[in-house]
Order: structure tokens, then C-alpha cells, then sequence
């Protein structure tokens, strides 16, 4: 079962393929594993998935974070891996073996962090969303030219109604909110960071884009 979408879209029943535009930001590398704790090393907390719509961040953040912790983007490290193809602006994902790798990877040579918008499709306990205003976000990637139109528009409006967090929810999972809107990514990396270190309980459901009349008027003006 595959799915295909401008935004991240729901992961498909079975673990079978997921489809979605990537997020257009620099790829940290697959490359840089090597970085991770070796083998055999304490286990920790576990990693951490640094998630959310494309635009909010999230590339920006991971790289601030590299001098303190092992990072690994995901569409890289499963391009790398044979598990990631191209269809049109595309890249289609086998989940199943994407996960096996990661198991194996978290074996072989344990890594702090997991970044991209499809990190929490991983079986990870603990993932940070980032979120973002939807017209900041709208700015953002009209600014940096990433996609086209409807493309752009599938991507605030995936973050308009909550998608990434709905889908980063599950029994067992600590899932943390933070909002990147007017803030600087040295800032959101300084409250991943205490985050990384600290964990704690749980804590979203303080974004309430769709209660911001001005989103629902850009989603009724993008129509359908």
C-alpha cells in the first residue's frame, strides 16, 4: 500500500510504502554516523525524533545540535540505504526495511537524534514536533522557494489541522511540542536541547492554529 502527498501524509497500514515531497532543507548525511556512540556504549534515554512539517525548522535545528549530539537525517539515511526513490518530486520510502535499518543502526552504533518529517514513523519513544505559525510557515517556504504552489499550500495546511503531531501520538510515546514561530533556531535548539537532557512527561495540545481566524481564511482562500 502506498501513499502519495505534498505534505506528510498518514502512515499506510502493514508498514508498507510511504510517499511524500521531502523536506527541501540541507541533508545533515547519513554519511556522518560515525559520530554516534559506539557500540556497546550506555544506552541513555534512547533517541530522540526531531519532527514536523516541512518549513518549520527542523534542518536548521539538527545542525545546531551536532556539537552535542550524534544526528542522522532520515531521507538521507534511507536514500543511502537503498530504501529511498524518486517518483516525479517524490521520494517513496519503504517504512518496513526503513525501520529494520534503524533497529540495526541503534545496535551497531546508537545515535541521539533522528531528523526529518518522517523521524516519527520510526519506533521511537520520544519525539519533539516542531510547529509553526501556518502564515509564518506560508512566508518561509515562499521565502526559501521550496515547491510550488499547491505543493506549499498542502504543507500549511498539513500543519494548519495538527497532521505531524496526530500522527507522532501513540501508547508508550513521549511526544513534546515546541513553537518555532518568531523564534530564531539557535533559540528552538537551546529548548530541544534541554529537552534532550531532561525529558519528562509529555507536553502538547498548546497549538491551536485552527482557533486563528486569519488560518481558516487562508485555508478557505487555497480551497480544495
Amino acid at each position: 500500500m502506498s501513499y502519495f502527498s505534498s505534505a506528510v501524509g498518514p502512515e499506510p497500514r502493514g508498514g508498507g510504502v510511504f510517499c511524500a515531497y521531502p523536506s527541501v532543507g540541507s541533508a545533515l548525511g547519513a554519511s556522518k554516523h560515525a559520530g554516534g556512540r559506539s557500540a556497546g556504549a550506555p544506552a541513555g534515554p534512547g533517541p530522540l525524533a526531531l519532527t514536523g512539517t516541512p518549513g518549520t525548522g527542523k534542518s536548521s535545528v539538527a545542525a545546531l545540535l551536532r556539537p552535542w549530539y550524534s544526528v542522522v537525517e532520515v531521507g538521507e539515511f534511507a536514500r543511502r540505504a537503498g530504501l529511498g526513490s524518486g517518483v516525479r518530486r517524490a521520494v517513496v520510502v519503504d517504512l518496513a526495511r526503513l525501520r529494520q535499518r534503524f533497529r540495526r543502526l541503534q545496535r551497531e552504533r546508537p545515535q541521539d537524534v533522528y531528523v526529518g518529517h518522517l523521524a516519527h514513523l520510526l519506533p521511537v519513544r520520544d519525539v519533539v514536533v516542531l510547529r509553526c505559525h501556518p502564515l509564518e510557515l506560508d512566508r518561509r517556504l515562499r521565502r526559501a522557494r521550496r515547491g510550488r504552489a499547491r505543493e506549499r499550500e498542502a504543507n500549511v495546511g498539513s500543519e494548519a489541522i495538527d497532521l505531524v503531531l496526530r500522527e507522532a501520538i501513540g501508547p508508550g510515546r513521549r511526544v513534546w511540542e515546541v513553537d518555532t514561530t518568531g523564534r530564531s533556531p539557535r533559540q528552538v535548539a537551546s529548548e530541544v536541547r534541554r529537552r534532550l537532557r531532561r525529558r519528562g512527561p509529555s507536553s502538547y495540545g498548546h497549538v491551536r492554529w485552527l482557533a486563528d481566524p486569519t488560518v481558516t481564511d487562508y485555508l478557505l482562500d487555497a480551497g480544495p
